[in-house]
C-alpha cells in the first residue's frame, strides 16, 4: 500500500461520513414538511414490517403538509397507526384515499432542543473524521517503520492528511450552521 492509496481510502471514507451526516440531518424535523421525515416509519404489511415508502406514494401537498397515497385500499388505517405510534409527534388525518400529515408549529424550546441534536450529530461526524485521520496516520507511520517511505514523506503525508481532515471538519461545521439557521427560522 502506498501513501496515495492510504489518502484515497481515507478521503473516500470521509466522503461517506459527510454523506451519512447529511442523511441524518434530513431526518431532523424543521417547521417545513419533508417526506424524508417518514423514512423511519415501519408499516405492518401482510405480517411483516416494511418502510412506509414501500406501501404508499409520499409527496408534498404544501410547505407544511405531507400527502400519503396508499397503494392498497386497506392500508390507510395501518399507515395512520404507524405514524401516530412513531416518535415523530405527527398526527395524520384521512381524507378519503389520501392521508394528510400536517407539520405542527415548532415552539422556541423545541427549536433549541433540535439545534442541540444537530450539534451533537455534527460532533459525532467530526469524531468519525478524526478517527479516519488517526487510522491514516498510523498506516503511514507503519510504512515509514517498514522503511517503505522516507521520514520526510511521512511528515509531508501527515501534513496533507491534516489539511484534508481540516477541510472535512469545516464542511461539517458549515452543514451544522446551515441546519441550525433552518431550524431557527420562524
Amino acid at each position: 500500500m502506498t501513501i496515495a492509496d492510504i489518502r484515497g481510502h481515507m478521503e473516500g471514507k470521509m466522503d461517506q461520513s459527510i454523506a451519512n451526516f447529511k442523511n441524518t440531518l434530513t431526518k431532523v424535523r424543521t417547521g417545513r414538511a419533508n417526506p424524508a421525515l417518514l423514512d423511519t416509519v415501519q408499516v405492518e404489511y401482510y405480517g411483516s414490517m416494511v418502510p412506509l415508502s414501500q406501501v404508499a406514494n409520499l409527496n408534498l401537498i404544501d410547505a407544511r403538509t405531507i400527502g400519503i397515497q396508499p397503494w392498497e385500499k386497506g392500508m390507510g388505517a395501518k399507515i395512520e397507526k404507524a405514524i401516530r405510534e412513531s416518535d415523530l409527534g405527527l398526527n395524520p388525518a384521512s381524507m378519503g384515499d389520501l392521508i394528510r400529515v400536517p407539520m405542527p408549529m415548532m415552539t422556541e424550546e423545541r427549536r433549541k432542543e433540535l439545534t442541540k441534536v444537530v450539534r451533537s450529530e455534527g460532533e459525532n461526524a467530526k469524531i468519525a473524521i478524526r478517527n479516519l485521520r488517526r487510522e491514516a496516520n498510523d498506516a503511514v507511520k507503519k510504512l515509514e517503520k517498514d522503511k517503505e517511505v522516507s521520514e520526510d514523506d511521512q511528515k509531508r503525508s501527515e501534513a496533507d492528511i491534516q489539511k484534508l481532515t481540516d477541510r472535512y471538519i469545516a464542511d461539517v461545521d458549515k452543514l451544522v450552521a446551515a441546519k441550525e439557521q433552518e431550524i431557527m427560522a420562524v
